[in-house]
């Protein structure tokens, strides 16, 4: 399976790196577009000031490149938090997408989006500041209504960006479960 695997606010962190060889270690192809240009952050305050400096049209933009060699083949469209809006708008844009795997982060649905059976995997902390539990059952039935196929995990206690070792909300036991959960997603695409 061919991932493109999106960055959240932080950038491209050692976390994003190490996600990508836990799915290049299950057999799948991993490509890690850098949106910000090497720019990484400390805080969600930083990331954000990144991202804005950038704007959310360059960063589509970039992905959109990043992803171009590799869309023919089909590819599952994967991200942390901001990575994960950017993976849901590429995968919403992409006739031949084969999949979504959105972690930590959700995006707006134009109205007209449509998919086909599109298979979407979402793992989200539970509560979430940046996913409140209204945006996301509009977000669950917005995203039926276009078509996917969406499954929905969790996280009680857990902290936002709760996969990331290097960052306060990480919580080893949900980042595990979520992991093993995502791994066996990608294996039935």
């Amino acid at each position: 399976m061919n991932i493109m695997l999106f960055h959240s606010a932080y950038g491209p962190r050692p976390a994003v790196h190490a996600a990508a060889d836990r799915l290049r270690a299950a057999g799948h192809h991993v490509h890690v577009p850098d949106l910000y240009g090497g720019q990484t952050a400390d805080t969600i305050e930083e990331g954000m000031a990144i991202k804005e400096e950038i704007g959310r049209e360059e960063l589509l933009k970039r992905a959109v490149l990043a992803a171009a060699p590799y869309s023919g083949q089909g590819l599952v469209y994967a991200g942390f938090s901001l990575g994960a809006s950017v993976a849901q708008t590429m995968a919403l844009g992409d006739e031949r997408a084969r999949g979504l795997l959105l972690m930590h982060g959700t995006s707006d649905i134009a109205p007209n989006a449509s998919v086909d059976g599109l298979p979407v995997q979402l793992h989200v902390a539970d509560p979430d500041p940046f996913e409140p539990h209204d945006w996301l059952n509009a977000w669950y039935l917005q995203m039926g209504r276009a078509g996917a196929d969406t499954e929905v995990y969790r996280y009680p206690g857990a902290g936002h960006i709760f996969t990331d070792p290097g960052l306060p909300d990480y919580d080893e036991d949900a980042a595990e479960r979520a992991w093993s959960i995502a791994t066996a997603f990608l294996e039935s695409l």
